[in-house]
């Protein structure tokens, strides 16, 4: 069942917004095994210029894979995610996300597109303060693999 190519530019929001703190960013660079102490140490963090704590690099994931799973989940959309990998993962960022922030993410079917039978789908998601102040966007690619050629 190929993607349906209908989908680019449809967007999928979090129900509310996210805080960012101090709890999770630990939970998350324990769970990277990162003992940076910008992410657990709020003083060190203020010493660094920051005004707490901030997350990893790679935390923005938790709020993508919320929109990407919606997207995932749509089965309009004709994604197999019996047969998807992983196939690129970037962030731009604005600056770091911080304990204390409350974000939305908006994710957005930015590409889709067949190459050598397989299929790419490309979701980005934007991740701002309730204000409206850019912090990240995550730019995620799912390939979807092509079927196996009859016989194999």
């Amino acid at each position: 069942m190929a993607i349906n190519p209908d989908y680019l530019g449809r967007v999928y929001e979090l129900p509310e917004p996210y805080e960012v703190t101090r709890v999770k960013i630990r939970e998350f660079a324990d769970a990277i095994c990162d003992p940076n102490p910008l992410y657990r140490d709020p003083d060190r963090a203020r010493e660094a210029g920051y005004a707490d704590v901030i997350a990893p690099p790679t935390f923005p994931i938790i709020l993508g894979m919320e929109g990407a799973g919606q997207a995932v989940a749509d089965p309009e959309l004709g994604l197999d995610f019996s047969r998807v990998v992983h196939g690129d993962q970037r962030f731009r960022y604005s600056r770091p996300l911080q304990a204390g922030d409350r974000v939305t993410c908006r994710t957005t079917i930015t590409g889709i597109k067949a190459l050598g039978g397989n299929e790419m789908l490309t979701l980005d998601s934007d991740i701002a303060t309730v204000s409206g102040e850019h912090v990240v966007t995550s730019v995620n690619m799912l390939v979807v693999r092509g079927a196996e050629p009859a016989g194999k």
